[in-house]
């Protein structure tokens, strides 16, 4: 079928009458290139494709790995849920295939979204498109190069560190990350219950607009979820004229921004000037304790939703003669070395001994970088930065922990003061693309990505037909 799939938008998709086409087009993508992106886990030989007549109608899709679709698997990357099969429906999963849109398998993912490269999944790392030496990012990985190297419009991730916007990033796409509590966690296999939040990847903000309609919205079965619509018809802004942007000094002063990427930001910031918006810099002293705070909640939450993984109610069973063996096997056996390291980490910062002296102390850190934030938002419409630090490293490159950590620096304040966030393509260095991030206030939603689709503009990173480029090579 024609390459002309790809350059259309997913509203001119929904609106073409050969919606069979446009299924084996897709369909004979992934099978052809996924062998050598490893960006699904498992394609769906036929999927469904007559259960809803909605809004995304005909528009194959693609699930990270640790939402819930019924018969399929949901391995979260890891050994020790290789073979479960999910036995319901997440609520996106369900109101995507009621929307019409076509389930075509589970993206590659690091083990229960612990990581930032994909190099942390049982299953081996996914590729980039753009240099199929690098990694794709993580945790959404799989999800990110899918989409960058058009097997499917769109995929859906999830996001507790920033695991949509980062591989966004390194692929040249847009990665949206919704307010906390907007989108409903129902089916989502827990990270850390108090930042994950799912979310689109796809080639343009229409189409995260398009998709996120659709997975919005309050649900009874998510107690985390907020009944607050949106109007995604306001169409303000119209233009940045005298639109606020701040940038913290603490960000774009981080000593491991490397040049090139600061370069291609700095770009970006200038075009915003010169359409009329104002950029200042500004001080967020907290920022520098974001990456600390995060490594002592998220593993602490880690800890506790993982508790549930011990070879009898979940996961593969190693057999010993006591109870304790068991689990102890079963968690050897299943889990990989990062898992359990934030295992550790989070059971240690949990303990009695050393819960006040850090868990406790991190969460109050937490409401002050999230109150520094929001007395900036306050004044500013939005806060601009790099995605991330640096442009996709390759496979095998990093091997110390705390440099993969780092690498979620300019994405952690989203997830803790429950923010949205976008990333979009901003350019690129040497072939790699760069990644621009705008955060707003919370359920400030719609205008922020309506400004979004203005910043779009001014980026080099998209075709003619306002889709973010893929590498030629992909068409």
């Amino acid at each position: 079928m024609p390459n002309k799939f790809l350059r259309m938008k997913i509203k001119e998709l929904v609106n073409l009458k050969d919606k069979e086409s446009i299924f084996r087009f897709f369909n004979d993508r992934i099978n052809t290139y996924n062998d050598e992106l490893n960006a699904f886990t498992e394609i769906i030989p036929d999927p469904d494709r007559t259960s809803g007549e909605g809004p995304l109608n005909g528009i194959p899709y693609a699930l990270k790995d640790n939402i819930l679709a019924r018969g399929t698997k949901t391995t979260c990357g890891s050994k020790i849920l290789s073979n479960y099969k999910s036995v319901y429906d997440a609520t996106v999963t369900k109101r995507l295939r009621d929307s019409g849109a076509i389930l075509m398998g589970k993206t590659n993912m690091d083990e229960f979204a612990m990581g930032s490269s994909t190099e942390f999944s049982a299953f081996g790392p996914s590729k980039n498109p753009w240099d199929a030496n690098r990694v794709p990012g993580g945790s959404s990985g799989g999800s990110a190069a899918a989409v960058a190297a058009g097997l499917v419009p769109f995929a859906l991730g999830s996001d507790t560190g920033g695991s949509i916007r980062q591989p966004a990033a390194f692929c040249g796409v847009v990665g949206y990350k919704p307010s906390y509590g907007l989108v409903s966690r129902y089916g989502l296999v827990a990270f850390a219950s108090s930042l994950d939040q799912i979310g689109p990847i796809t080639r343009c903000v229409d189409d995260a607009v398009e998709v996120a309609k659709v997975i919005i919205g309050f649900d009874p079965d998510d107690s985390t979820t907020i009944e607050h619509p949106l109007n995604f018809e306001n169409e303000e802004p119209k233009d940045l004229t005298g639109l606020k942007f701040a940038l913290p000094g603490e960000m774009i002063e981080y000593p491991g921004l490397q040049e090139s990427v600061k370069e291609v930001f700095m770009k970006m910031v200038e075009s915003i000037e010169k359409a009329g918006g104002i950029v200042e810099k500004v001080s967020i002293p907290s920022l520098k304790y974001v990456v600390a705070t995060y490594y002592l909640i998220a593993p602490g939450e880690a800890s506790s939703n993982l508790s549930r993984y011990d070879g009898i109610r979940y996961g593969q069973r190693k057999d010993a003669d006591r109870y304790e063996e068991v689990v102890n096997q079963s968690r050897d056996f299943g889990f990989g070395d990062e898992v359990k390291r934030r295992i550790l980490l989070g059971t240690f910062t949990l303990s009695a001994a050393y819960y006040d002296a850090y868990y406790r102390k991190a969460l109050r850190v937490r409401k002050l970088i999230s109150k520094e934030i929001n007395e900036i938002l306050s004044k500013y419409d939005f806060v601009i930065n790099p995605t991330s630090p640096i442009v996709a490293p390759k496979i095998g490159e990093i091997s110390d922990p705390l440099t993969y950590y780092l690498m979620d620096i300019y994405t952690i304040p989203a997830n803790l003061a429950g923010l949205p966030a976008i990333s979009l393509p901003a350019g690129a260095y040497e072939g790699l693309p760069v990644g621009f991030q705008m955060m707003a206030r919370r359920f400030e939603d719609v205008r922020m990505l309506n400004t979004a689709r203005i910043l779009e503009k001014l980026s080099p990173s998209y075709d003619e037909n306002g889709l973010a480029r893929i590498a030629e090579r992909w068409y």
